[in-house]
């Protein structure tokens, strides 16, 4: 499986089982993975929109420039964003395979809500509000 690029929106859609490897790309859009396998988006990447990781495996966020939000919901493998400049919000919510929240400069909030165990890190900014499951981070 692969992943399915728009070019009429400028989105990156991961499909189910598929895997997306990307190391300094620009997406106008969004990336949105719901059931991928594997996400991995590094290295002087940007991003347009926001980047939505939804009921799958494994994903790395790392150095990159994301324009709107980071959102991690339900997954099952662990799952990183570190080093990232976020215009939005960072949000964690029901994973269950570990997660790492660490040295990001975040514009808006960090939410963390019912994650197992609870995510790890650490060194954010956060202009926005941490709700309290992600006040050490």
């Amino acid at each position: 499986m692969q992943a399915r690029f728009d070019a009429d929106q400028g989105n990156i859609k991961v499909e189910r089982d598929a895997t997306l490897i990307a190391n300094g790309v620009s997406v106008v859009g969004n990336i949105q993975a719901e059931n991928a396998r594997h996400v991995r988006v590094t290295s002087g990447s940007s991003v347009g929109g926001s980047i939505q990781i939804k009921q799958g495996g494994a994903a790395t966020i790392s150095g990159v420039r994301v324009d709107g939000d980071i959102q991690f919901e339900a997954n099952t493998r662990s799952l990183s964003a570190t080093d990232n400049r976020v215009g939005g919000k960072v949000q964690v919510l029901h994973n269950d395979g570990g997660v790492s929240i660490a040295g990001n400069l975040i514009d808006g909030e960090l939410q963390c809500k019912e994650n197992r165990p609870a995510p790890i890190g650490g060194g954010n900014r956060v202009r926005g509000n941490k709700e309290d499951p992600c006040s050490r981070l």
